[in-house]
């Protein structure tokens, strides 16, 4: 009985032990972490536990996002995060993402970890169009998000169809031209060829650049009525509130700029905005539901605080933040030049080793020939002498039967006593031995001649088997050199470089000039937006010709309008605010 009550006490003690603890699963735009978290964590205790374990100190940009019935919603830092309406199913999920966008992103995000985040949710968003992006824009955007990925572009590495399975452009922008997968690809390597040179983080840098200036980047939609129970659109972003038409998201109908905004509130679905100009009266609007009042008033709150935290000076972690930044900027800088100065030396001694490959084939080469050649040589002066020694064995034969002829005839002068006959047939015998001795003397005398020019021939062939040694030798003796220009311990065989050589030394100097280098980059800031124009209007002129108008969507008319009107979202949100903020309220509620 006492042991059945134990074992019950341990179970209930292990039912509380497991209720202390819950799990969450975290998705980033990059990977997915599960943790497990104590009961009592509030949504600050988590939020800084994610922030921790991605290292990413610039945490007034993101939050911790959760999905809602038919909307979304932010996890609140002061609440418990059990007690909030996340879902119950675990592990709870929910999405580390960017709440606030800045005004700059160049000036404003100092962390690598952000600035890859923030591209990676950019990307995303104008991937699945809920940022409008014009074709010529998106040629251009993805060439640095192909850069961001592969570095610098190598055509023996990136040949055509290394992009085949990449997702580079929206969908809207493919079926709006006349172009093939092949097509798009070959323009948008042309574009990424031309950012040879930049690292991963800067092209990550232009990629944002570009794309903060698009009509939607960094604006949340909602859908809101005025008093006269208009259906209208507000957005809300860094700069401010914007009244847009359901039907246009790219051109605001007017703007209210956070520092002219007070207070904001609201009751039930009643939205209230209170002007910083007393003399104009709090202007309201009607959203759908309270949740998204709610979030709406989020958003509110927190663009106004980082617009009013942008124009003051900066706070002592966030400048020492920069200075850090600063200083792995140039100590990154020193390392690139450090690293192209290496690549180039090794670039300069592979084509010298190259060359003296090439040069020692050809060497190798000449050295055959000269082999071959003497082994001619001496195979035909081996001949030769063959030949004069028989033509001398066959001259001493024919002396020998000469003098033999010569023996004969002498007997047969002897015997020319004998009778007439016998001296007829004698001098018979004698006339033909004379004959034939002369023949004799004669073949001796042409052999002998053969025989000395077959002499002459010999010692020719020797002079040339002289000749082909000494041009032996001459190859031999060159291939043991370097060639010219280079100094033979220059280019060891394990082809090993010189620490000295290849040292570098950081300096004061080095951060200075860094320094200058920033500075001459914000002065030649209006030159990259007027290049970066002309690129985009190259592209466009480029694709025109094969773009169907029938496919337009409704967005990319406006946007057309806009262009040829010569209005950017910029210069739109200076027109509207140069209106007085009471002419702009009684705009806004007789829309």
């Amino acid at each position: 009985m006492a042991s059945a009550l134990a074992a019950k006490m341990g179970f209930t003690s292990l039912l509380r032990k497991q209720a202390r603890n819950f799990n969450v699963r975290i998705c980033t735009m990059e990977s997915d972490m599960e943790f497990s978290c104590e009961v009592k964590w509030k949504g600050k205790d988590l939020f800084d536990f994610v922030c921790r374990t991605l290292g990413l100190r610039e945490t007034w940009f993101f939050g911790l996002q959760y999905n809602i019935k038919d909307t979304v919603a932010w996890l609140k830092m002061e609440k418990r995060v059990l007690d909030q309406e996340v879902p119950k199913e675990e592990p709870i999920t929910l999405y580390f993402l960017a709440k606030f966008y800045p005004e700059n992103a160049e000036e404003e995000l100092v962390q690598d970890i952000t600035q890859h985040l923030f591209f990676l949710q950019v990307k995303k968003k104008i991937l699945e169009e809920e940022i409008h992006c014009p074709p010529e824009a998106s040629v251009l955007l993805a060439s640095y998000a192909v850069h961001a990925k592969y570095e610098d572009y190598d055509p023996s590495v990136h040949k055509p169809g290394f992009l085949a399975k990449e997702e580079l452009l929206p969908k809207r922008v493919i079926n709006l031209y006349q172009m093939t997968a092949e097509m798009w690809e070959e323009r948008i390597t042309a574009c990424y060829a031309e950012h040879r040179g930049r690292t991963r983080d800067e092209a990550e840098m232009e990629y944002l650049k570009i794309a903060q200036d698009l009509d939607m980047y960094g604006i949340n939609f909602f859908l809101i009525r005025n008093k006269k129970g208009t259906d209208l659109l507000l957005g809300v972003d860094a700069l401010g509130l914007h009244i847009y038409e359901p039907d246009n998201r790219l051109t605001p109908k007017c703007s209210f700029p956070w520092n002219e905004i007070r207070n904001i509130s609201y009751s039930d679905k009643e939205f209230t905005i209170q002007p910083v100009d007393k003399k104009t009266s709090v202007f309201k609007f009607n959203s759908s539901r309270l949740r998204v009042n709610k979030l709406i008033l989020q958003l509110c709150i927190g663009n106004h605080d980082l617009f009013v935290r942008r124009r003051r000076v900066n706070s002592l972690e966030v400048q020492q933040m920069k200075s850090q930044a600063r200083e792995e900027r140039a100590r990154k800088q020193v390392e690139r030049q450090r690293l192209q100065r290496e690549k180039k030396l090794r670039e300069e001694a592979e084509r010298a080793r190259d060359e003296l490959k090439r040069r020692l084939i050809q060497l190798q080469d000449e050295a055959h020939m000269a082999n071959d050649a003497l082994l001619r040589s001496e195979q035909t002066a081996d001949l030769l002498a063959e030949k004069a020694q028989i033509a001398e064995e066959e001259a001493k034969l024919l002396a020998q039967k000469a003098a033999e002829a010569e023996t004969e005839m002498q007997r047969m002068k002897a015997t020319a006593i004998r009778g007439q006959e016998e001296r007829r047939l004698m001098e018979q015998k004698m006339l033909e031995a004379e004959m034939l001795a002369l023949k004799m003397a004669e073949e001796s005398e042409r052999r002998a001649k053969e025989a000395e020019l077959l002499k002459q021939d010999l010692q020719e062939a020797r002079e040339s088997e002289r000749r082909a040694k000494h041009k032996l030798l001459e190859v031999t003796s060159r291939a043991v050199y370097a060639s010219p220009g280079l100094p033979s311990d220059s280019m060891p065989p394990d082809l090993s470089f010189s620490k000295e050589n290849l040292s570098f030394e950081f300096k004061d100097t080095d951060m200075k000039r860094l320094s200058m280098e920033i500075e001459k980059e914000k002065v030649e800031y209006m030159e990259k937006s007027k290049h970066l124009q002309e690129q985009l209007n190259e592209l466009k002129t480029e694709i025109e010709s094969l773009k169907m108008k029938e496919r337009e969507t409704p967005l990319d008319v406006i946007h057309n309008q806009n262009t040829e009107q010569g209005t950017s979202k910029h210069s739109n949100f200076k027109k509207l605010t140069l209106q007085s903020t009471k002419s702009r309220v009684a705009f806004f509620e007789e829309l």
